[in-house]
């Protein structure tokens, strides 16, 4: 079994490391706010302190953070104890340019598998997430056997293209769940029953977007998906309809509830 460090005990960050706890694997985590991840404890996680006391002695560094800033803040505060033949598993969803800088800030001998993950918080505890793998062969063959418990690695090709292929699961997700609201919105107006119009729209080209909004568990923070769609427009700025399912986002009052709020 290996050591792994966890960098980042949210949403996700907390269910993802009390997977690899249950997989037999020696877990040491760490939080900017140490309350949060203080409950691991009790499953056999040790607490750290600091970034650097998280990684020190650990083949493995789990990142789940909230943008690239934080990520970097992280990984900078760990670089003294970061050694040679350790794999940064990056799984937070930042920009494809983003990724490649951070891998470039790592000392010498320290590889970086581009990983962000499809799939909220009840994947995470089926461990059924679809983590999106960019980087060499030789760093993602070494990963998978950690990585097994959260979910099945898809390889994407070189790092950058993890990331990359986030955004675009992203921008598919969010706005299908705009396409959904909207089209619940018609079959109110002209007088169709909810259930009948899902039930229907559940047969067609929104069959995700209905299975998504129909499944309890997920934990996607309106806000979350709102950056998603940002970095998505800033790489790609002509797609008009990701940008009214952004400014449908922003007229929502919770911003910390699922992305299916947005139906």
């Amino acid at each position: 079994m290996s050591e792994i460090a966890v960098l980042g005990t949210g949403r996700m960050g907390t269910p993802m490391a009390r997977r690899l706890i249950e997989a037999g694997h020696r877990v040491r985590v760490w939080n900017r706010s140490p309350e949060r991840a203080k409950p691991l404890e009790a499953d056999g996680a040790e607490i750290a302190a600091t970034p650097a006391e998280a990684v020190d002695g650990a083949d493995f560094v789990v990142t789940m953070l909230t943008d690239a800033t934080a990520v970097r803040a992280a990984l900078d505060a760990a670089a003294p104890a970061l050694r040679a033949g350790m794999i940064v598993v990056q799984t937070s969803t930042v920009g494809p340019d983003e990724v490649r800088e951070i891998a470039s800030r790592l000392p010498t001998g320290v590889d970086l598998l581009d990983a962000p993950v499809g799939g909220s918080v009840n994947a995470v505890e089926a461990g059924t997430l679809v983590i999106f793998a960019g980087g060499p062969e030789a760093t993602i063959a070494a990963a998978e056997p950690v990585l097994r418990p959260l979910g099945k690695v898809r390889p994407t090709g070189p790092i950058g293209t993890g990331s990359a292929v986030k955004l675009v699961n992203n921008t598919a997700m969010v706005t299908a769940l705009a396409a959904l609201h909207d089209s619940l919105t018609v079959a109110a107006s002209v007088g169709v029953d909810r259930e009948v119009a899902l039930d229907v729209l559940a047969g067609g080209p929104l069959a995700g977007a209905v299975q998504r909004f129909r499944t309890a568990g997920g934990n996607f923070a309106l806000s979350l998906a709102a950056k998603d769609l940002r970095l998505a427009r800033r790489d790609a700025p002509g797609t008009p309809i990701a940008e009214a399912a952004l400014t449908r986002l922003g007229e929502l009052s919770d911003q910390d509830a699922d992305v299916t709020a947005i139906v």
